[in-house]
């Protein structure tokens, strides 16, 4: 779990840039429009998003745009998004796993094969990643005026596996299954959440050097700038050395 979240922190740490500002924005709305076709507009029977409206709100994202992204989505006609993900292996054996929202399947299977390409990897078949990662849920809590203390063992009472504090920050880490019961706990301490998402966990982290370490990094930041990408996780190991080189 170490490598993918230091990873996560080194992108906190760079700072949100305007342009990955309106990456993240673009992410977000494109989750507001699937969970809004999939369900309905009532955030209070649809959960799915009631989370992306939280999520929205952690990074800011106008009302307004909200308002007609969610328009848009309950209207007949316009695009029609499906979710995708595709799996492969980077410079060193690394593994990687996309995650995908596209209106358009060709055009995201081409950009996919071109990135690994580029960058030295190669895309595989659906599935056969399926051993090296686990789906988990993944809470960002500023700690503000939060007890430490009673704030861990809250969350551990409500499903969480796992809480870590780092310079004012809680992530919490739950089981797929109970994702759901750790945001309805969080709900009813009227704790803000920054963000909560289901990510894939490696259940272990490859260890490699600096220069394999760069490769790969380069490869997934150019599948994280691909409009069609939600997210993207990987296996490798993020030693504190090669963290601060980075």
């Amino acid at each position: 779990m170490s490598g993918h979240n230091k990873w996560s922190k080194i992108k906190r740490k760079k700072g949100v840039t305007d342009a990955r500002r309106s990456k993240i924005f673009t992410r977000i709305l494109k989750e507001i429009t699937v969970s809004v076709r999939e369900g309905t507009v009532d955030p209070d029977s649809n959960p799915r998003l009631r989370l992306a409206l939280n999520n929205a709100k952690g990074v800011n994202l106008p009302k307004d745009t909200i308002q007609r992204a969610i328009n848009k989505a309950s209207e007949s006609g316009g695009a029609n998004f499906m979710e995708t993900t595709y799996e492969g292996y980077g410079p060193g054996g690394i593994a990687v796993f996309v995650e995908c929202t596209t209106d358009n399947i060709n055009r995201t299977v081409s950009n996919m094969r071109m990135h690994f390409t580029k960058y030295h990897g190669t895309l595989g078949t659906n599935g056969s990643l399926a051993f090296v990662f686990d789906r988990k849920g993944v809470f960002t809590v500023q700690q503000g005026t939060l007890d430490a203390d009673d704030f861990e063992m809250a969350v551990i009472d409500a499903g969480a596996e796992d809480v870590e504090l780092e310079e004012g920050v809680f992530t919490i880490t739950t089981a797929f299954e109970d994702f759901g019961m750790t945001n309805k706990k969080l709900e009813e301490m009227k704790v803000e959440v920054e963000n909560a998402e289901l990510q894939r966990i490696p259940k272990t982290t490859a260890p490699v050097d600096f220069d394999t370490a760069r490769r790969v990094l380069r490869l997934i930041e150019s599948i994280e700038e691909d409009d069609d990408v939600q997210a993207v996780y990987h296996n490798m190991e993020l030693t504190d050395e090669i963290m601060e080189a980075i």
